[in-house]
């Protein structure tokens, strides 16, 4: 029960902006990742229940967290080698905590939203868009954490300019990344009429080329 509270409550000091991830410790690097995981589960789990199989809602309830780290992890190497360019090395940990805050503030966020996800497929709506309505409460999160991260960030940039620099190459980095990671990750929701899968056929292909493609198909080419 005490880890819960503890959970509860640093989930709610990142939202109301209190100076959870800016704190250094082991136990700020525990707690900041024992909520991605947590909360990542709990929307994965409402994710995958689009038709209540429950081999689909356990893939995605272990893929949203994976997703999440994994597209933080690919993108670690190239901002800690951009921080280190701009002469920013000394303060880069205490901007991974920042960072690590974000996506916190991210699953957070998503949780809030999985009530409203339940309700619109209680609603009946259908596959195509179940899928469009998870995007949108992904953009929802994803909106919600930059701002959270942007308040967390200005004493960072307050001391050093530099550090817009960085921050928007994150940003970068970590959508392109991002994007690429949900399309390896698919199905998080589950087609009906196929049959759970952990990866779908075809899962390593290129996203940004498959969606030019689709959109070169849609306008005839």
């Amino acid at each position: 029960m005490h880890a819960v509270l503890t959970l509860l409550t640093t989930a709610d000091d990142l939202l109301h902006g209190r100076r959870v991830a800016t704190q250094p410790g082991r136990r700020t690097w525990l707690v900041l990742i024992a909520i991605v995981v947590s909360f990542g589960v709990l929307y994965g789990l409402v994710m995958g229940g689009f038709k209540l199989v429950p081999l689909q809602m356990a893939y995605s309830a272990l893929k949203l967290p994976l997703l999440l780290f994994a597209t933080f992890a690919i993108s670690l190497p190239s901002f800690f080698v951009v921080g280190s360019l701009l002469g920013l090395r000394p303060d880069l940990g205490d901007a991974l905590r920042r960072l690590l805050g974000a996506q916190a503030t991210l699953a957070v966020v998503l949780v809030s939203l999985a009530p409203i996800t339940a309700f619109m497929y209680a609603s009946g709506i259908g596959y195509d868009a179940a899928k469009t309505f998870n995007g949108l409460m992904f953009l929802v999160a994803s909106v919600s954490a930059h701002f959270v991260l942007r308040r967390s960030y200005g004493e960072l940039a307050r001391r050093d300019r530099r550090h817009l620099t960085l921050l928007r190459g994150w940003l970068i980095a970590y959508a392109t990344v991002g994007i690429q990671m949900a399309w390896v990750l698919r199905p998080f929701i589950g087609r009906p009429g196929m049959a759970p899968t952990f990866f779908r056929e075809g899962a390593w292909s290129n996203a940004y080329i498959e969606v030019m493609g689709a959109v070169w198909r849609a306008i005839g080419g």
